[in-house]
């Protein structure tokens, strides 16, 4: 890959830096990365490398060891093609048809107004970038990049016995340095749908949509714990204290974009009789403060908008418009209970992603994860009273499984005292409160031993994604150092 459209291509690690600029280039949201893909496959081939894609579209690249080194053991570096599709309300961005723009902020690279897809570009780019090196010493190697990890986990899931070869997995999907994962959550998605009916608005009522929007969002599960505000929550909290007070109809609600991104912004459209509506803006105003207030020190830019619209939609009948104010008001969010195993990890939780309507029903959509089967289990048991009191249809799908920690992971023990002999003290081993790919990779493969580093990356899966300079060296350096310290076949 040789063409470089930004200033980031000057970073160093030069070769890791120009194949993430050249991903940036090229769309690769969930569901639409196969351009990208095709580029991977068609810069391989030119390479001479044995390229290969299975029926569900993953990629599979092999490279030979370097001299003397054939006799090790066989290593796959992982990586996903897909990123997450997130931009600010007020950013023109179609992203199937345009380029993220990357730019040098200080110490961080970050995106103008979307997702930068470092999570997890930066790792298929460290990937790429091993794959062209002439320099560096490694055994047998293998590249393995799924698709669709974001939406839904289909290259992971999708992923058959036999493909591959190695003993080790590096997983690069991962997003703090100094910290390296042997275990991560599974999860499962439930969707709540209320049928509803709606009805003429009575006379003398005005259209007025309600806003809020400036939240930090973030993943779902890497920043659950962290006290962010989530917008379909806190607009329903304001519809289920004041409507029946205002004599508000809900005409729409709708909220978030994705199920593994705290929503940042939630919109509503009602109707209230014209002698309320000076009553309305003093309590929205009266609750935006009463927020900026609670999340203040977290939420730093939470705003409101309070302003008319018109709309030729009927409102929800009364009956519809408070089982669905009331279930949403009611339906846990964020840290359900934290680890009792290892300490300062979430154990469960529950993300209230996306709430969309149409003109017959309304949907909410939410992801819960968990290390532990009982606790999914326990939130999926939550959710399904939640929907039997409000009348709604839940439906569970996608569930995947969580990566069971192994105490006696032998690339566990190689990266800890790699790292340690490069920094001189060890890393942070954890397990993360997020749907690694890993977990699925122990079905078709489940002697294969595995890992997970990588960068340190802020904000992923909002607008705010940012990776940290410094840290892409470190991690590039601890890749280059990982692989000549892999052991020889038994």
């Amino acid at each position: 890959m040789s063409e470089f459209h930004s200033e980031i291509s000057n970073l160093s690690p030069a070769p890791l830096w120009q194949f993430f600029d050249k991903i940036c280039s090229i769309p690769h949201p969930s569901k639409h990365e196969e351009t990208l893909a095709q580029y991977i496959v068609d810069w391989a081939t030119n390479q001479g490398l044995d390229v290969r894609r299975d029926p569900t579209g993953n990629v599979f690249i092999k490279k030979p060891a370097t001299a003397g080194m054939e006799n090790r053991k066989g290593v796959i570096l992982q990586a996903h093609i897909d990123m997450v599709p997130q931009k600010n309300e007020d950013t023109e961005h179609d992203f199937a048809q345009d380029s993220i723009q990357p730019y040098i902020d200080g110490e961080w690279v970050t995106a103008k107004g979307t997702t930068l897809g470092a999570d997890n570009g930066i790792g298929m780019a460290s990937c790429l970038a091993v794959l062209a090196a002439k320099d560096l010493k490694h055994g047998p190697l293998e590249v393995l990049l799924t698709i669709d990890e974001e939406a839904g986990m289909t290259g992971a899931f999708g992923l058959e016995a036999g493909w591959l070869e190695g003993e080790i997995l590096l997983n690069t999907d991962s997003e703090q340095e100094g910290e390296v994962y042997m275990g991560c959550a599974g999860g499962i998605d439930g969707e709540m749908t209320f049928t509803i009916e709606r009805e003429a608005l009575p006379a003398g009522y005005t259209t007025r949509q309600l806003t809020l929007k400036g939240l930090k969002g973030g993943h779902s599960g890497c920043d659950i714990h962290t006290g962010r505000g989530n917008a379909n929550k806190l607009l329903a909290r304001f519809l289920a204290g004041h409507a029946q007070e205002l004599d508000l109809r809900l005409i729409e609600f709708r909220g978030g974009s994705l199920r593994n991104a705290i929503p940042r912004e939630a919109f509503v459209t009602i109707a209230v009789p014209a002698d309320n509506e000076s009553r309305l803006a003093k309590l929205f105003d009266h609750y935006t403060a009463l927020i900026q207030t609670e999340l203040g020190k977290i939420e730093t830019g939470i705003v409101t908008f309070n302003v008319p619209v018109t709309t030729d939609q009927t409102a929800l009948s009364r009956q519809d418009q408070q089982r669905i104010i009331a279930a949403l008001n009611a339906c846990p969010n964020g840290v359900i209970r934290m680890s009792d195993e290892i300490e300062g990890v979430v154990e469960t939780s529950l993300n209230v992603g996306v709430v969309t309507t149409q003109a017959s029903s309304i949907s909410v959509l939410c992801l819960v994860r968990s290390l532990i089967d009982s606790g999914r289990h326990q939130v999926e048991s939550m959710l399904s009273s939640v929907a039997e009191l409000a009348g709604a249809e839940i439906v569970f799908s996608g569930a995947y499984p969580g990566w069971k920690p192994d105490a006696d992971s032998q690339i566990m023990a190689i990266f800890r005292d790699m790292y340690e002999g490069i920094y001189g003290h060890k890393p942070n081993i954890m397990v993360i409160h997020a749907g690694l790919e890993c977990g699925l990779f122990k079905e078709p493969y489940p002697n294969m031993d595995m890992v997970s580093f990588g960068p340190t990356i802020k904000f992923p899966h909002s607008p705010d994604e940012k990776v940290k300079i410094d840290t892409v060296a470190l991690y590039w350096e601890q890749m280059v150092a990982l692989l000549e310290n892999i052991p020889e076949k038994a």
